[in-house]
């Protein structure tokens, strides 16, 4: 008795060899286009988030290096789930970066040091990669 089988996209009867998943190219390439155009979209939204948050950084921090409060990053909507980037210093202290900008708390309160990138950070995370 033989089985049937059906194609993975449209449900159409598969008629071929016995590994076959869609009953023709185009529904194989529909499909695996579909797969793809999913992960395609989940990466834009990602994607629009880190820069969204890397442009509210650039501009509250257009020196270098500042202290805001939480609510001003709040009232813009930066999201502090995203990020690129975990930088360490050596005294401990952990800055989370969109790119180029990053951020940080602060024990006292609801306050968040601003920062912008610097060379030797490379440098530093380069190493800790090497241990």
């Amino acid at each position: 008795m033989k089985n049937k089988r059906n194609c993975q996209y449209c449900g159409d009867a598969i008629i071929g060899r016995s590994d076959k998943k869609f009953c023709s190219d185009q529904c194989r390439s529909t499909y695996n286009y579909s797969i793809s155009a999913r992960f395609n979209n989940f990466k834009s939204r990602v994607n629009k988030i880190l820069r969204k948050n890397r442009e509210i950084l650039a501009l509250l921090n257009p020196t270098g290096k500042r202290t805001v409060d939480k609510q001003i990053l709040e009232d813009k909507k930066f999201n502090f789930n995203f990020f690129t980037t975990v930088y360490r210093t050596q005294n401990g202290n952990v800055y989370w970066f969109c790119y180029d900008y990053g951020f940080r708390k602060l024990k006292k309160g609801s306050v968040y040091q601003l920062v912008k990138w610097q060379p030797y950070m490379a440098e530093v995370i380069m190493m800790t990669m090497n241990k």
